[in-house]
This record gives structure tokens, sequence and C-alpha cells, in this order.
């Protein structure tokens, strides 16, 4: 299970998506477990945080990146910098 991060798409990418018209989730600085049971895509408006999956290698997340998680991902989050991001599962 890989997760899939872009730097910095271009905006003719966010709008195709529709990324913006996707609900907002924020979450202050902190640590947690997590567990994908479907795919979810967000783009970071603002923070940072360390996904570490099980058995894999931790990713660092930043604002800008558009992200994919896949389905069935078991992971940790180590927030560093409060996270505000749009989010879409399926």
């Amino acid at each position: 299970m890989k997760i899939i991060l872009e730097k910095n798409p271009k905006r003719e990418k966010l709008d195709q998506l529709n990324v913006f018209s996707w609900p907002i989730w924020e979450k202050e600085i902190s640590e947690f477990p997590w567990y994908y049971d479907e795919k979810e895509t967000c783009y970071i408006l603002d923070g940072n945080v360390v996904v570490t999956p099980e058995n894999v290698d931790a990713v660092e997340i930043n604002k800008g990146d558009l992200v994919i998680f896949p389905q069935g991902m078991s992971c940790s989050w180590k927030i560093t910098k409060g996270i505000k991001k749009h989010y879409k599962f399926g």
C-alpha cells in the first residue's frame, strides 16, 4: 500500500477534480493511528504531517500537496503544524 503524493499540482488539475467544492477538515498538532476503509484524496491547504504506513517508509505532506491514501491502509499521523485540507472519499 502506497501513498501517492503530487507536489504543487497545476490549478487546472485541481479544478478538473473539483477540489475546492470538497469538504474541509482541520486538526491541531497531534499524533494518532488511522485506518482508511476507503480511498481518500485530499489537497492540503495548510500545515504539515508525517504519515507512516505499516511496513512502509514515512511520507511528509505539506501545504500545496495533492495526496491519495489507498483503501485498506493502516498508518499513524504525526501533525507537526495544524492541518487544513479539502478531502474526498471514494
